[in-house]
């Protein structure tokens, strides 16, 4: 059975980058296997163009680094970096979004996830936001983010993506 760990939330800083992208690669490979798996070997290489490593490292890094627009927080268990999540604020229509969620494999379903998405949920209600949203797709591979994002109280809308070879 699993139990809650204490999560440390603190800001992303510079020296983080290696560990919160390390994290995220691992975080998300059940998701672009699951993607490889439901697109098949013809539409995938061409739905996801290049390694998605490579693209989903620009991104973690851009994020990141992004501290105007978007803040990140680290969660540290036991001195180690255990997940992030970036948010940003849209003043004009009073929304919050969380960009990106990630927690490393060893300490899921202890509540990092929660804590990150409470923590982040705090940060826009006390910056005046009235909603908050945040996105996971609906393959299994995202089965633990929209868990998360359940258990934080979010709403699911379901969407669909549809992909065609032409």
């Amino acid at each position: 059975m699993a139990t809650n760990m204490t999560a440390a939330i603190r800001r992303f800083s510079l020296n983080d980058t290696d560990a919160v992208v390390r994290l995220s690669l691992q975080a998300w490979e059940p998701v672009f296997a699951e993607w490889e798996r439901l697109l098949g070997p013809e539409l995938y290489p061409v739905a996801i163009s290049g390694d998605w490593r490579v693209s989903q490292q620009e991104t973690v890094e851009k994020v990141c680094h992004d501290e105007e627009e978007i803040a990140t927080w680290v969660s540290e268990v036991e001195g180690e970096v255990a997940g992030f999540v970036s948010d940003s604020l849209n003043d004009e229509n009073n929304t919050g979004e969380v960009e990106l969620l990630a927690v490393s494999h060893a300490p899921q379903n202890r509540g990092v996830g929660t804590a990150l998405n409470d923590f982040a949920l705090h940060k826009m209600k006390e910056a005046g936001m009235k909603l908050a949203v945040a996105g996971a797709g609906g393959d299994e591979g995202h089965a633990p983010a929209r868990k998360s994002y359940e258990k934080a109280g979010y709403t699911a809308l379901p969407l669909a993506r549809y992909y065609k070879l032409l």
